[in-house]
């Protein structure tokens, strides 16, 4: 009865076909081929959370430098290492990937849904799910981030994800995925917290599962930093030594960031279904609207603490937003006239409504348009750069072997990059990242034993400095230079 009440207050039914099984090996099989045929690499982040999965693996797990500790990215790299060693760095973009596709395809389950009763027309339902999934696939940066195998499209796959389970009725589901978003993001506890108080008095989730992922999100925040680094607050620490705090208003800064993921019309037409929303009373998106809400509420928090929030903390926000959005259009564009006597006022109303939404629908569409193409533009470049990164990034790969592995060169001396290939090079010499060395003319001034790495367009060049002695030859014949282009 409990689940039936909880499905029944969104007003229509899920998309039709929706097999879960099936959409989730189509969604896998798909990111399985764009990351075979893409050819590109993850970043400096992603590379940090393989590199602790691999050292936890092994026992000798150091999280004291960045990237900032992410519990979330560790549960999956953690398994991955035991699993398949190397060959987790292709198993962690597939499962990037598959996430960053996933949400798209929730977001139209729930726009679907939010459209309407069942007897809304089927066009109308299926111009809503298209504009949100579309919407959120068109959110800035969405793709570049990814292409690089970032946890961000993964953690709106989840806040999306739990939003549909409790769509169907399944709050033990939306339970578990709210915690894997709140190890994540932060932002995800206050809405954690709130679903738990919820589901205890409704005792609609097991009170043991309820008190394990209360317990599990600080536990695992800030228990495994404080059995491997120096602060069990680590994550902030790093978070605030390697960004800048915003500059001028916080609050200003925040929402500017969140505004600039999309333009005009879509922020048009967001505020519009906000309107709508309370015009219709509708308590669902009203709630999901607080939720969005109390994510930037928590963003704008972080950011008066001296934190520095990117843009894309704000993915999950702009997500449910849009989402509404596509839901407000299609809610108008199921309008059905009335039975009312002819020739009167009331008998033109909604078809004369329902011309208007299809009229805003068109001017929507050809508003974004040219923002579309930019962002085509921009993942038709994200791609070709990525794959010259792919390329250098082989090309480590092949020096560190020809030149006898990571045990050899080490014996030369401590690794030194630029800092933002730290902790790609810590995956390169099975490391952790605080061992490699990321300011290179400090290292040099000190006169260290250090093996110097530095990219040269797409290539390396390798230098020997300062070698210990009766190891001067045998360093020296390391000094090596990549093809560069």
């Amino acid at each position: 009865m409990v689940r039936r009440r909880l499905a029944g207050g969104w007003g229509g039914p899920a998309l039709p076909g929706a097999w879960p099984a099936v959409v989730a090996l189509a969604v896998v099989g798909f990111a399985v081929l764009f990351v075979g045929l893409v050819r590109v690499r993850p970043a400096y982040d992603a590379y940090g959370w393989l590199v602790w999965g691999r050292q936890a693996a092994h026992l000798r797990l150091n999280t004291s430098a960045a990237p900032s500790w992410k519990p979330l990215t560790f549960l999956f790299t953690f398994w991955y290492a035991l699993l398949l060693g190397s060959g987790a760095v292709w198993l962690w973009m597939v499962t990037a990937v598959a996430a960053g596709f996933a949400a798209p395809v929730l977001a139209a389950r729930i726009a679907y849904r939010l459209t309407g009763p069942a007897a809304a027309p089927r066009y109308a339902r299926v111009a809503a799910s298209a504009f949100a999934a579309a919407g959120v696939l068109g959110i800035g940066g969405y793709w570049h981030f990814l292409l690089i195998a970032t946890a961000d499209p993964m953690i709106v796959a989840l806040c999306l994800a739990a939003i549909d389970a409790i769509a169907s009725g399944r709050p033990r589901a939306a339970w578990l995925l709210l915690v894997l978003a709140s190890l994540g993001r932060p932002e995800a506890s206050p809405l954690v917290l709130v679903f738990a108080v919820w589901a205890w008095r409704g005792r609609v989730v097991a009170r043991p599962l309820l008190v394990g992922g209360i317990v599990a999100i600080p536990a695992l925040w800030f228990g495994i930093p404080a059995l491997t680094s120096y602060s069990w607050l680590i994550a902030g620490n790093v978070l605030d030594e390697s960004t800048n705090p915003l500059a001028g208003n916080k609050v200003v800064a925040v929402m500017d960031g969140f505004t600039g993921l999309y333009e005009l019309p879509m922020q048009l037409a967001v505020l519009f279904t906000l309107g709508l929303a309370l015009v219709l009373r509708e308590r669902i998106w009203l709630l999901m609207t607080g939720a969005a809400v109390v994510w930037l509420g928590v963003d704008v928090g972080l950011a008066l603490h001296g934190s520095g929030i990117a843009p894309r903390y704000t993915f999950e926000p702009a997500a449910v937003l849009i989402v509404l959005a596509g839901a407000g259009l299609g809610r108008l564009l199921a309008l059905e006239p009335h039975r009312v006597p002819p020739l009167t006022l009331r008998a033109y109303r909604v078809p004369l409504i329902r011309l208007a939404a299809i009229a805003a629908l068109g001017a929507l569409m050809v508003s974004l348009a040219s923002p579309a193409r930019l962002r085509g533009r921009l993942v038709h470049n994200g791609i070709e750069l990525g794959r010259t990164w792919a390329r250098q990034l082989d090309r480590l790969h092949g020096v560190i072997a020809a030149d006898g592995g990571p045990k050899a060169m080490l014996a030369c001396g401590q690794a030194v990059t630029e800092v933002s290939y730290q902790s790609i090079l810590a995956w390169e010499l099975d490391e952790n990242v605080v061992q490699v060395g990321w300011q290179p003319q400090a290292s040099i001034r000190r006169r260290l034993p250090i093996l110097l790495f530095e990219p040269k367009g797409a290539g390396w060049q390798v230098r020997t400095l300062n070698s210990p002695a009766g190891k001067v030859a045998q360093c020296r014949r390391l000094n090596t230079t990549t093809a560069l282009g």
